[in-house]
């Protein structure tokens, strides 16, 4: 473990600036951009044994840094989409009205019987997905699957929802 730790603190000196410039190209802001580089980091350190090729390891990284910043922009994107249909939270300073109070309630239930019109298996990828922030391989050991077909079989259930609450993007 101390050799790995060596490796990613060299590897990060090298690279966490081409990292971050990607990710701030990528999303236009130095907060997500720095969730970015960390989160891309931290999973360079889990997948460091994997690395075949020390020649390609730029490319390597920022293919990480790429797939983490789509992943991240997705389940962003995807969060704005039910939060924007289906809020269920008023604002933190905000005092909800009654009426509010009701609409967000209503708008929980939809979401809610939406879900539960899903299949088993779409509503369990999109609760662990979406509702409980898992990752594709927490997702993918969680049901016993390949992360290829959380990926495929997320996109799918997520299409299938947005189709149910009358959202077709």
């Amino acid at each position: 473990m101390h050799k790995n730790r060596l490796k990613i603190e060299h590897l990060y000196e090298l690279y966490h600036r081409d990292v971050y410039h990607f990710a701030l190209y990528y999303t236009n802001s130095r907060e997500e951009a720095e969730d970015i580089t960390q989160e891309t980091f931290f999973k360079v350190l889990k997948q460091l044994d994997k690395l075949k090729n020390e020649d390609k390891v730029k490319t390597w990284i920022l293919s990480i840094a790429r797939n983490t910043a789509v992943d991240i922009h997705r389940k962003q994107k995807i969060k704005r989409l039910l939060i924007e249909k289906i809020s269920w939270q008023p604002p933190i300073k905000e005092v909800p009205k009654p009426l509010e109070m009701v609409e967000q309630h209503e708008q929980w239930l939809f979401l809610q019987e939406a879900l539960m019109t899903l299949k088993s298996h779409d509503r369990t990828i999109i609760i662990c997905r979406m509702l409980k922030d898992y990752t594709i391989q927490e997702t993918a050991a969680i049901l016993g699957i390949s992360e290829v077909k959380v990926r495929v079989d997320f996109h799918r259930a997520m299409a299938r929802l947005r189709k149910k609450v009358g959202r077709v993007d």
